[in-house]
């Protein structure tokens, strides 16, 4: 009895071992399968992270040399702009050397022209040396006049502190005199539109 028992048990593990082996054989090919294929994913997978990795190091270089050309150029507009700034007011100082080169010589020959003048309203009518003087006042204004200097025009008008200077006041000969300039002391001139000497004048109050 218990050898049949015993034959039995043996038939029964046979069986069993035969209906899990090709699960095993199916599981062993994946496995192998599996094993065959794993090299080249891990290459692939290898190769996907270095392409990553050398993107981002791309990406990062990218962006320090965008930093960089930022830099740079807002470095050069400044350098540029200096440089304007310099060429405009070098440019503008040498126009002004240009026009007002000989302002403290012209500035010297006011008082000569002055002297002129006062002594022409002393002299007396046909006088030959009044008639010289004149000649040479005249060609020494016409001189002056190319270099820029022009005569102010203030007797009249209304009193102006950006160009005349008051050194007395009278009273006014009628309400609309009141603030004009009465009468001209001393000549006042201009050089290229800018003032040169201010006119001293006596203001109707």
């Amino acid at each position: 009895m218990e050898q049949k028992d015993n034959e039995k048990f043996v038939e029964e593990q046979d069986t069993i071992q035969k209906e899990d082996s090709p699960k095993d054989e199916n599981t062993a090919e994946a496995q192998a399968e599996h094993e065959a294929e794993s090299p080249e994913d891990n290459s692939r997978r290898g190769r996907k992270k270095r392409v990553e990795r050398h993107n981002e190091e791309l990406n990062a270089k990218v962006e320090e040399m965008g930093h960089k050309l930022a830099e740079m150029n807002d470095k050069y507009m400044r350098i540029y702009s200096e440089y304007e700034n310099y060429r405009k007011r070098t440019s503008a100082e040498k126009a002004s050397l240009i026009l007002n080169g000989g302002k403290d010589v012209i500035k010297l020959m006011l008082p000569i022209i002055d002297d002129m003048e006062r002594a022409l309203e002393n002299m007396a009518e046909g006088d030959a040396a009044k008639e010289g003087m004149q000649l040479i006042l005249k060609n020494m204004m016409n001189a002056l006049q190319q270099k820029g200097l022009k005569p102010m025009d203030a007797k009249g008008l209304k009193f102006d502190e950006n160009f005349h200077e008051a050194i007395t006041q009278i009273p006014a000969p009628t309400p609309e005199a009141k603030g004009t300039v009465i009468d001209v002391v001393k000549k006042g001139y201009f050089l290229n539109d800018e003032v040169l000497r201010f006119a001293q004048v006596v203001v109707a109050n």
